[in-house]
């Protein structure tokens, strides 16, 4: 098989790799401690602006924390809650996806009646509900993204697993004795993996969404760790005396959300063959 790989996805690939060795080498890199706070300096200007300090690059947020320190940081937040966010609403969503659309009678009703239930809530709203439960935390944050995403993936996944199951391939199976669950494992599943490849990707970009605004209502992280989110938030205050200290999260929490984005339109394009993608054709 072949595959297109067009420059979307080799820049948001690079974009996440590089965020991913910021967030891992964050107490190397970071000039400060994220919470070192120096009231003497409170929203002191970046670096290269009149008042500005090159020991706080750029600058300080109201208590006079070192902004890109925090910065740093925060990529942490954002990367792991990303990563394993999507990562967990594919599997429970592709799984509950396959058993819905493949195996006849209840079980699959009940899937479909839960799915359709979960998702008649709004997301977002749901979030919060679930972290007023849960309360605010690094885990159940991921948790909580987990709960509200993973009937994007069901709903997607049974409907295609609908039309593979009448494949000849997958009637041949079934015809020679295979299992439903070898049947899905064998023959379902990776008829599937382009489709979930594709939605795990855009799935980092809305986890991010959800994870920042609940962190700018206080409903993400513990307030000890540093969060794009939360920096928005107290950004927000300032916004119009300071805002270098509104800037660098929020552009921050965008470049990540539209990598995302083109990371996820690029392996759709690339599943689709060189012509629609433009990229290079690759063995």
């Amino acid at each position: 098989m072949r595959t297109a790989l067009g420059w979307r996805v080799w820049l948001a690939l690079g974009y996440w790799l590089t965020l991913g060795l910021i967030a891992w080498l964050a107490p190397d890199i970071a000039p400060h401690p994220p919470q070192l706070q120096d009231l003497d300096r409170p929203l002191l200007p970046p670096a290269w602006l009149p008042g500005g300090d090159w020991d706080l690059p750029l600058g300080s947020d109201s208590l006079g924390r070192c902004l890109l320190s925090r910065l740093i940081f925060g990529s942490r937040v954002v990367f792991v809650v990303a990563l394993l966010a999507a990562l967990g609403s594919a599997l429970i969503g592709t799984t509950l996806g396959l058993l819905a659309g493949y195996i006849k009678g209840w079980p699959g009703r009940l899937i479909a009646l839960l799915m359709d239930t979960w998702m008649a809530f709004p997301a977002v709203v749901l979030a919060m509900l679930l972290m007023v439960a849960l309360e605010p935390g690094f885990a159940n944050v991921i948790l909580a993204i987990i709960l509200v995403d993973w009937t994007r993936f069901c709903r997607v996944i049974r409907s295609e697993t609908r039309q593979l199951a009448t494949r000849d391939y997958v009637l041949a199976a079934r015809i020679t004795g295979a299992s439903p669950l070898a049947v899905i494992g064998r023959d379902l599943l990776p008829g599937v993996m382009p489709t979930l490849i594709v939605m795990t990707s855009l799935s980092m970009g809305s986890a991010i969404v959800t994870e920042s605004i609940l962190a700018f209502v206080g409903m993400s992280v513990d307030p000890g760790v540093p969060s794009w989110g939360t920096m928005i938030a107290q950004g927000l205050d300032n916004a119009l005396s300071a805002p270098w200290q509104l800037l660098p999260p929020l552009l921050a929490t965008v470049s990540a959300i539209l990598a995302s984005i083109m990371l996820g339109t690029g392996l759709r394009y690339a599943s689709r063959g060189p012509a629609a993608s433009g990229g290079v054709t690759v063995p």
